[in-house]
């Protein structure tokens, strides 16, 4: 069995989404394994640089694949899937090494992964390659309604270039503030350019103060009937909690003018006050996973950093 690791092809995503699908429902053993994830998709991630998108093959076969993400000084992988077929064949460790490859060209400081906090066999996998576990990650939903009601803050969509530019330079001053040089300006980016949903922005007289990049609708991370927090961040300082109280208000009813009957966020344990105030608002656990970091550091998951994201 010969397997080669190459850049995945443009023309081989739709095979790579039916391996994810197959092989996440068959790890949590549904009926119908290849439904999994319904008509969300992360396949997407491709087109935001494939040059960090990696096919595993055999036999001139594909068999597997992995994305690696850069948020500026901190970046992630997955996700790592294989086929059923090929489990137990040493493939998941070939796909790691060129994403680790990535951090390196883009001198990430920091990189970590989402994983099963119930999955030895992943554990040990990861680390392997100086990845260790540290908190829960709590990947949460909130029933919505619809409304005709608008949001509030300001969506990028909406505003004029200068603005835009605006919005972006002070995303990166505010997250950078959290973690040294953690960026999410190609993140809003892609949304805009790829009609994955929106990115709101709530200003206060110090500034920006907190903002949410969601994606919703069929063929996005959200999937149909959903609104999907991909990363959000809330300026530090002592009205944190009352900003981060009126950004989930504000992608609430993002998620009402468009539709969606669930709001759904991920957010890492650690970060202690976040998680309890998504819990009071009214989010329920959907699913856990476990953050795993390389170093073993904490990065931007510690007490008092209001931020919203799972790293899937």
């Amino acid at each position: 069995m010969q397997v080669s690791i190459r850049p995945l092809e443009q023309n081989e995503l739709t095979a790579a989404d039916q391996i994810f699908r197959l092989a996440f429902g068959t790890f949590r053993k549904l009926p119908n394994p290849a439904q999994y994830g319904g008509d969300m998709t992360f396949i997407k991630r491709w087109f935001t640089d494939p040059t960090a998108v990696f096919a595993a093959e055999i036999d001139g076969k594909l068999v597997g694949s992995n994305f690696a993400s850069n948020w500026g000084s901190f970046g992630f992988f997955g996700p790592l899937t294989i086929h059923p077929d090929f489990w137990g064949q040493k493939i998941a460790p070939r796909l790691i090494e060129p994403v680790l490859e990535c951090f390196k060209r883009w001198n990430n400081k920091q990189v970590g992964l989402f994983t099963f906090p119930n999955s030895p066999l992943h554990l040990s996998l990861y680390q392997k390659f100086d990845f260790y576990p540290r908190f829960l990650t709590a990947v949460m939903t909130k029933e919505v309604k619809p409304t005709k009601q608008l949001p509030q803050g300001l969506r990028y969509s909406e505003l004029p270039k200068d603005k835009q530019i605006e919005c972006l330079r002070s995303s990166q001053e505010l997250t950078d503030a959290i973690y040294d040089g953690l960026d999410l300006e190609r993140e809003i980016r892609i949304v805009e350019d790829q009609s994955l949903g929106d990115t709101l922005f709530l200003w206060d007289d110090k500034g920006l103060s907190a903002f949410a990049i969601c994606h919703y609708g069929k063929g996005t991370e959200a999937g149909s009937n959903a609104c999907y927090i991909k990363f959000a961040a809330i300026r530090l300082g002592a009205k944190a909690g009352q900003n981060f109280e009126q950004l989930l208000q504000e992608c609430e009813t993002l998620s009402r003018w468009q539709g969606a009957s669930q709001l759904i966020g991920g957010v890492n344990t650690a970060r202690q006050e976040a998680y309890q105030q998504m819990l009071a608002f009214g989010f329920r656990i959907d699913r856990l996973g476990i953050a795993m970091l390389n170093p073993n550091e904490p990065a931007f998951n510690r007490p008092g950093a209001y931020i919203i994201d799972d790293w899937r």
